[in-house]
C-alpha cells in the first residue's frame, strides 16, 4: 500500500514477456536454506540431547523459554510501535497536490517502489534486533521475577539491597528500551511527514499538518516521560557510584545531585506536556523553549551547582564531610566481600631467633611444603608420565590426604591425556577419537618430603596406580586438555578398542571399553548424521567404531561443563582433582556475583575466574562461593552442592532452577574433607583488605595505612599468588591446612617492609555434611608501624646477596644446570616470621626437569641455606630444631665437609685445582647419566658422591681464588641430565626429613 491515494501509474514493458526466475538459481537457494536450517537443527538437537543425558534438560528448556518469551514479547512491542508509527503517519499525510518538481518530489520518486516494502520490512528488522537485545538480559529477567531479599538496606532510601541487584537493572533496561523506541518513532514519523508534505516551511517559519502536529506531539510526550523515568532511576544508581576516594553516593550525591535529578525529572514531565500543548496552539516554539529550558537546567542545576558544592563546600573540609558516607562505603563493602568478620590480631613479631624458638611450633615446621607446584609439573613428566601421549597440568594442585592416620600436604596431580604427544603418522581420526580416549590415574607425592637426591617422595605413581590412595576407578575421560570428543562403547562381547595403559605382558598394551553414562547415544542412523552435523565430521556417519551401542563424550572439561549447567555462576580459574570413595572427581568452585551492590567499592579484573576476556573484564562489588560442583573424571555427572544456602543471589536461582542443586549435608565425609577455600575468593578478599582493614572513616580517608600485595619474588610481573599450606595461626589450637597471603605498604616499592599476614582456615573436616565451624574464618595479623619485619622483596634479596649461598649456585650455573627459586612461603612462627624457599636445580641443556637441592631459610636478619629444611632451621635457630621435623622420616646422610684445598700465592695452583674440580664434576655428571640409563642406581650413587666431591673442591678453589677461607658447605647434587627410569609407587630410598 502506498503512502499516496493514488497508486502511481507504471508504464508498460517493451515485450509482454513474463519473467521466469532461473531454476538453478531457485534450486541453489533451496539448497542453502534447507542445509543452513538442517545445520542449526543438529545444533539444537545435540545440545538438547546433550542436557537430557547430564540431567540438566531443565536448565536448558527454561533459559531458551524466557529467551523465547523476552524476544517475543519485545520483538512484538518494539515491531507494533513502529509499524503503527508509520501507519498513523501514513493515514494523516495531506492529499497530494499538483504535480511540483522539487527535491522532495524527486525522493517521492525513488521511495514510492520500494515504500510497500519498507514499511513491511523496517518494523520486522527493528523488531528482530530490538528483541535480540532484550533476550540477551534473561538472566536480569527472571532474578526479578524470583528475587529474594537480603535483609540488608541501603542507607539512604531505606530500601533492601535486592531492589538494587534484582529491580533496578531491568526498570532501567525497560525505561532505556522504551526511550529508544520513542526516539525511533519519532524521528520516523517526522521523515514521513517531511517526506510527504505534512511537515513544510524554510526558514524561521515552520508548518505541520493538524495530524502530523498530533502524532509528534504525541510522541514527544512519551520521549519526555521517557526521559524523567531515567532520572528517577539514575537517583538509585547514585548508590553504586566508584568515586576514586571511595564507593557510593558522597555528600555531594546526596546534597546536590540527588535533588537535581529531581527537579529535572519534573522538568521533563512539564516539557511533555508543553508538547501536548502543540495539539491545539499549534505553536512549536513553546515545547522548544521547554527543551531549551531543560538542557540549561540540566548544565545549571545537574552539572554547575553540584560542581560549586563540591569544589566550595566539600573540598575545603571533606574529611567531616564524607565521613558518614565513607564508613557507608567501608561498611557495605566489608559485607559484600565477606571480610566483615575477619578477626585481626597484632602481632608483635620478633626479629631475633633462639634456639628454643620453635618449639613450641614443632607441628608447624614439620608440614612446611616444599614442593613447588607451579615449579615441579615437569619433574612429574619426566618421572610418571610413563608415555608421550600422557601429560600434566603446567601447575599442580596442592590438597591434604590421610596417610597412615596423618593428614598430609599433598601435591597432586591428574595422568591426562594429550594427543599432540603422538607423531604425525598417528594422528588419525580413528586413534584421536576411538582409541585414545582417556587419561590414566593420579599421581600423588608428600609436600614437605623429597629423596636424598631432591626427587619427590610419591606415596600414588605408576601404570596402573598403585599406593596409599588404595582402590579407585583411575580412568579419566573428562578432564582438562582432552580431545574435543570421543567415541567410545564397544558392542557387548567383542574386543575392546580403547587404549587403557601400556603393558609389555599383555602384548604391549591392555584395552578397555567405556562402560559409564558420559553422553548421549550415537548408534543410530538419525544420531550420527545429527552428530556429525555438529562436529563437522564426515567419520561420524561412516565409521565401523561407531556402533549400536556407542556414546560420544563431549564438552569434557570440567569447568565447561559446571558452567553449561550453571550459566548463572563464575567459576574459578582453578578447577582440581581428588580420589574420593573410590573414584577422581574433580572440584570446581563457583560464584554467585553482582556489580549492583549499594555502596560497595567493584572490581574490575581480567584475570580472576575461569576463561578471563580481556576485552570484557570482570566487575562486581559483591561475592560469595555459594556453589561447589563436582564432576566424576570417569563418567562425567556432574553434582551441584549449595555450600553457601543463606546467599540471596543463590536462593533466587534455586527458584529459577529449582532441583538443580543438593545441600552441602549429601556431602560424603571423604568428599567434604576435599574441598578448601577457593583461591578466586581470597585473591579478591586480600585485595579489598589492603584498604578496607581501616575502620574508621578519617583513617581512611587520610588513607595513610593502606597497604599493597607485594610482588611475586620470583616474577616481579605479578602480585604475590596465596599458597595453600598447613600452619598454627596465633590464636589456633592446632595446624590447619590454610590459604595465606601477606601485605607490604601501600604506594612505595623501596620500603618493602611486612605489615600483616592474612590466613583463612581452609581446613572443611571429614564429617559427613557437616563444614568445620572454623572453616572460613579470617585471621588477619597486622604488625606493629615500630617494628621492621622484612617483607618477601626484602628476603629474597637477602637469599641473593648471600655469599657463602651464591658461591654453591654460582657453581652450579656455571655448567650445564640452571636455578630455580620456588614458592617463597611466609609463616607465623617462632614468635616471629619465617620465610622459607626451595631451590631447585635442573639441566639446562636435553631433559630438563628441575630437582630440589637446597633450602633458603630467613628469620629476622638471619639467613640459613642447607641441602633440608631442618639444616636451614639449624644455621638459624641453632640446635635442636631438627628432632621437631616430620617425625617419623630418616634425615639424609650428612655430607662430609670437604677438605680445603691448599692456596697459593699466586692463584695458579688454585686455578688448577678449579678447572680439575669442574671437570671431575662433569664427568660425574655423565656418569650418572649413564648409570640412570641403565636403571643401576648403586652406581648413580657413587656418581652422586663423586660430583658433591669435586664440587666441594670447585668451591674452596674458587674461596682461594677470592682470598677467603674454605666455607665447608655442602655442594648441592646437581640434575641428571637422562630421562631417569619412572620411581616405584614406594619410595626405594628412605624420604629425607623436610
Amino acid at each position: 500500500m502506498s503512502f499516496d491515494e493514488e497508486r502511481p501509474v507504471r508504464r508498460p514493458r517493451p515485450v509482454d514477456v513474463p519473467r521466469r526466475r532461473s531454476p538453478l538459481a531457485v534450486a541453489v537457494f533451496v539448497v542453502a536454506v534447507v542445509v543452513v536450517v538442517t545445520v542449526v537443527f543438529a545444533n539444537v538437537w545435540t545440545e538438547v540431547a546433550w542436557y537430557k543425558q547430564v540431567g540438566y534438560f531443565s536448565v536448558w528448556r527454561t533459559q531458551w523459554v524466557a529467551r523465547a518469551a523476552i524476544f517475543a514479547i519485545f520483538a512484538l512491542v518494539s515491531a507494533f510501535a513502529v509499524w503503527g508509527s508509520l501507519r498513523w503517519a501514513r493515514s494523516i499525510r495531506p492529499a497530494p497536490s499538483a504535480p511540483r518538481s522539487t527535491p522532495l518530489d524527486q525522493y517521492r520518486e525513488q521511495i514510492r517502489p520500494i515504500e510497500r516494502v519498507v514499511t513491511r520490512l523496517l518494523p520486522v528488522f527493528v523488531g528482530l534486533i530490538a528483541g535480540s537485545v532484550m533476550a540477551g538480559k534473561w538472566m536480569e529477567f527472571l532474578t526479578f521475577l524470583h528475587r529474594t531479599p537480603f535483609g540488608v538496606k541501603d542507607p539512604q532510601f531505606n530500601l533492601d539491597a535486592s531492589f538494587y541487584v534484582f529491580t533496578l537493572p531491568v526498570l532501567s533496561a525497560i525505561v532505556d528500551f522504551a526511550l529508544a523506541i520513542a526516539v525511533m518513532c519519532a524521528v520516523l514519523a517526522a521523515f514521513v511527514h517531511l517526506l510527504y508534505g505534512g511537515i513544510s516551511g524554510g526558514g524561521r517559519r515552520f508548518v505541520a499538518s493538524k495530524g502530523a502536529r498530533t502524532q509528534l506531539a504525541v510522541l514527544g510526550f512519551i520521549v519526555m516521560v521517557g526521559i524523567a523515568a531515567d532520572y528517577v532511576l539514575s537517583r538509585f544508581s547514585l548508590m553504586l557510584n566508584q568515586g576514586t576516594r571511595f564507593s557510593g553516593a558522597s555528600y555531594t550525591d546526596v546534597h546536590a545531585i540527588l535533588p537535581a535529578r529531581s527537579i529535572l525529572a519534573g522538568i521533563a514531565i512539564l516539557v511533555g506536556l508543553m508538547f501536548l500543548l502543540v495539539i491545539w496552539r499549534g505553536d512549536w516554539r513553546i515545547p522548544a523553549t521547554g527543551v531549551g529550558l531543560m538542557a540549561l537546567s540540566a548544565i545549571v542545576v545537574g552539572a554547575v551547582y553540584p560542581a560549586i558544592v563540591q569544589n566550595f563546600q566539600v573540598e575545603p573540609n571533606a574529611q567531616d564531610f564524607e565521613a558518614k558516607y565513607i564508613q557507608r562505603d567501608i561498611n557495605a563493602t566489608r559485607y559484600a566481600y565477606g571480610i566483615d568478620n575477619v578477626t585481626a590480631t597484632q602481632y608483635k613479631a620478633t626479629t631475633q631467633a633462639n634456639a628454643d624458638a620453635l618449639r613450641a611450633d614443632a607441628d608447624t615446621t614439620a608440614q612446611i611444603r616444599l614442593l613447588d607446584p607451579n615449579v615441579v609439573s615437569p619433574t612429574f613428566q619426566q618421572l610418571q608420565q610413563n608415555k608421550q601421549y600422557y601429560s600434566f597440568p603446567s601447575t599442580l594442585t596442592v590438597d591434604r590426604y590421610r596417610i597412615n592416620g596423618t593428614l598430609s600436604d599433598t601435591v597432586i596431580a591428574v595422568r591426562g591425556l594429550n594427543l599432540d604427544g603422538l607423531s604425525a603418522e598417528n594422528r588419525t581420526w580413528v586413534n584421536d577419537h576411538t582409541v585414545y580416549t582417556h587419561g590414566f590415574g593420579v599421581v600423588a607425592a608428600y609436600g614437605n618430603r623429597v629423596e636424598t637426591d631432591g626427587r619427590p617422595v610419591f606415596y600414588q605413581s605408576g601404570i596402573p596406580s598403585t599406593g596409599e590412595l588404595g582402590t579407585y576407578q583411575p580412568r579419566v575421560y573428562f578432564g582438562t586438555g582432552m580431545p574435543d570428543y570421543s567415541i567410545v562403547g564397544a558392542p557387548k562381547g567383542s574386543t575392546p578398542w580403547e587404549l587403557d595403559y601400556p603393558d609389555d605382558n599383555a602384548g604391549g598394551q591392555v584395552n578397555n571399553t567405556f562402560d559409564g553414562n558420559g553422553g548421549p547415544a550415537v548408534g543410530s542412523t538419525f544420531e550420527r548424521l545429527m552428530f556429525a552435523l555438529k562436529f563437522g565430521e564426515q567419520q561420524i556417519l561412516f565409521s565401523d567404531r561407531v556402533t549400536p551401542d556407542s556414546q560420544i563424550l563431549y564438552y569434557r572439561d570440567p569447568i565447561q561443563r559446571v558452567q553449561k549447567v550453571a550459566p548463572y555462576l563464575k567459576l574459578d580459574a582453578t578447577t582440581y582433582p581428588a580420589v574420593v570413595d573410590g573414584r577422581i572427581v574433580w572440584v570446581v568452585d563457583g560464584y554467585t556475583s553482582t556489580a549492583n551492590f549499594p555502596y560497595s567499592a567493584s572490581i574490575t579484573s581480567t584475570t580472576l575466574f575461569s576463561n578471563p576476556d580481556p576485552l570484557n573484564p570482570t566487575v562486581l562489588n559483591y561475592v560469595r562461593n555459594s556453589v561447589k560442583a563436582t564432576v566424576d573424571a570417569y563418567s562425567g555427572k556432574v553434582t551441584l552442592y549449595a555450600w553457601d544456602p543463606q546467599d540471596p543471589i543463590l536462593q533466587t536461582w534455586q527458584k529459577v532452577f529449582p532441583s538443580t542443586l543438593k545441600p552441602y549435608s549429601d556431602m560424603s565425609g571423604d568428599l567434604m574433607s576435599h574441598m578448601r577455600y577457593p583461591e578466586d575468593l581470597f585473591t579478591i578478599q586480600r585485595y579489598q583488605l589492603t584498604r578496607y582493614h581501616v575502620t574508621n572513616a578519617s583513617d581512611f580517608y587520610s588513607g595513610q595505612d593502606f597497604w599493597a600485595n607485594p610482588k611475586d619474588p620470583t616474577n616481579e610481573a605479578v602480585d604475590q599468588p596465596p599458597y595453600y599450606l598447613t600452619l598454627q595461626m596465633p590464636g589456633q589450637s592446632v595446624p590447619s591446612f590454610s590459604l595465606t597471603s601477606s601485605f607490604i605498604p601501600q604506594g612505595t616499592s623501596s620500603r618493602n617492609v611486612l605489615t600483616g599476614f592474612l590466613a583463612v582456615n581452609s581446613e572443611t573436616g571429614s564429617t559427613p555434611g557437616v563444614k568445620d565451624p572454623d572453616y572460613g574464618k579470617l585471621r588477619l595479623l597486622e604488625l606493629p608501624r615500630d617494628t621492621t619485619v622484612s617483607g618477601p622483596g626484602q628476603v629474597q634479596n637477602q637469599f641473593r646477596s648471600d655469599t657463602e649461598a651464591q658461591k654453591v649456585l654460582n657453581i652450579l650455573r656455571q655448567g650445564e644446570t640452571d636455578v630455580i627459586n620456588g614458592n617463597l612461603l611466609t609463616l607465623p612462627v617462632g614468635g616471629g616470621l619465617l620465610y622459607v624457599q626451595p631451590v631447585y636445580v635442573k639441566s639446562s641443556t636435553g631433559t630438563q626437569f628441575p630437582l630440589l637441592q637446597k633450602v633458603f631459610v630467613s628469620f629476622g636478619d638471619q639467613v640459613g641455606f642447607a641441602d633440608t629444611l631442618s639444616g636451614a632451621l639449624d644455621q638459624v635457630f641453632g640446635g635442636g630444631v631438627t628432632p621437631g621435623l616430620n617425625p617419623g622420616t630418616t634425615s639424609p646422610t650428612p655430607t662430609p665437609t670437604p677438605t680445603p684445598t691448599p692456596t697459593n700465592p699466586n692463584g695458579s695452583e688454585s686455578r688448577v685445582a678449579l678447572a680439575q674440580a669442574l671437570s671431575d664434576a662433569q664427568k660425574a655428571i655423565q656418569d650418572g647419566q649413564a648409570a640412570l640409563a641403565n636403571g643401576d642406581f648403586a652406581a648413580y650413587g657413587e656418581a652422586q658422591d663423586a660430583l658433591k666431591s669435586a664440587l666441594a673442591r670447585a668451591i674452596d678453589a674458587e674461596s682461594t681464588l677470592d682470598g677467603t677461607a674454605s666455607t665447608g658447605v655442602t655442594a648441592p647434587t646437581p640434575t641428571p641430565q637422562a630421562t631417569p627410569t619412572p620411581t616405584p609407587s614406594k619410595p626405594a630410598v628412605a624420604p629425607a626429613s623436610a
